[in-house]
């Protein structure tokens, strides 16, 4: 893993901060361009790892990178799925079968069809996980995507539902059809990392809040720390600020001291504030004695 991950939350109209800013960027970036031009800005700076959404905005951003790889040297797609509004809309705007042709996968197709059919019927969870996850990944074709991660919304519904096997699957099937690691995102990581274990998921990449102030952390900050120390985990720090709770460069320090913290995802939607960013990471890390990846 990269030690700084760019998000795409910006792009979309999400800010946790302020509706009139992301209503501003949402309007903004409904020229791709403008998410080009950013994207571009954060690969410069060091911030080459994209954690991306299947918005179908990305599937354009990811034909820009197959068309122009020596652009893109070094950028990096760690897909996150599902993307729930995607498939709404497909079906409200096609119908349930033109939906299905648009996100299953050319090859194979009657088979991926019927695995689904298999699933729903027979309530098979290694059905119904692959089909998902080959969806999604269609548009991600001849990409390197060294990562593909579980949603928060599915991840915290199968901790939920207690279905440890699930995550087995998935884990599984990112090796074995994209050679890729599982990650996941969830709101709950001490609840997580036994479930993880249990599913024969060592060392698991996670993904989570991780913030001086303990915003939006289930347990806080001391159950971070005691469920990283026995069950073992690569922590991806989000909403390090929690969500302008805390000025960057006190937020950046605490976070880079985190032990168990391996990586850090932020996201903007200027050259200046990823500059920023990126600086205050490298000089926290080179503080703490750390190398910079």
């Amino acid at each position: 893993m990269e030690r700084i991950l760019f998000g795409d939350n910006q792009f979309f109209g999400i800010n946790h901060m302020s509706e009139e800013k992301a209503r501003a960027q949402a309007m903004r970036f409904q020229d791709i361009d403008n998410i080009v031009e950013v994207l571009q800005a954060a690969l410069h700076a060091g911030a080459g790892g994209f954690m991306c959404t299947t918005h179908d905005t990305i599937e354009k951003i990811a034909d820009r990178v197959r068309a122009n790889p020596e652009q893109w040297q070094g950028f990096t797609f760690y897909p996150g799925m599902p993307y729930a509004h995607k498939y709404a809309n497909a079906v409200t705007e096609l119908g349930y079968f033109d939906a299905l042709r648009k996100f299953l996968p050319k090859e194979g197709l009657v088979d991926t069809m019927l695995r689904g059919g298999m699933a729903v019927l027979g309530r098979d969870i290694e059905g119904m996980m692959t089909l998902l996850v080959d969806a999604e990944m269609k548009m991600f074709r001849d990409l390197h995507t060294p990562v593909i991660f579980l949603q928060n919304v599915v991840t915290d519904l199968i901790q939920g539902l207690g279905v440890v096997d699930a995550f087995r699957v998935f884990s599984e099937h990112c090796r074995k059809r994209y050679n890729a690691e599982a990650g996941f995102i969830t709101m709950n990581l001490p609840k997580l990392l036994p479930m993880l274990h249990e599913a024969g998921i060592e060392n698991p990449i996670v993904c989570a809040n991780v913030n001086k102030i303990a915003f939006r952390m289930s347990g806080g900050v001391e159950g971070y720390r005691e469920a990283t120390a026995k069950y073992p985990a690569r922590v991806i720090a989000m909403s390090v600020l929690a969500s302008g709770g805390i000025r960057p460069r006190e937020a950046i320090e605490w976070v880079v001291n985190e032990p168990y913290v391996e990586s850090i995802l932020f996201g903007a939607s200027s050259k200046a504030n990823i500059l920023n960013t990126v600086e205050l990471i490298h000089e926290y890390d080179q503080a703490a004695g750390r190398m910079a990846v």
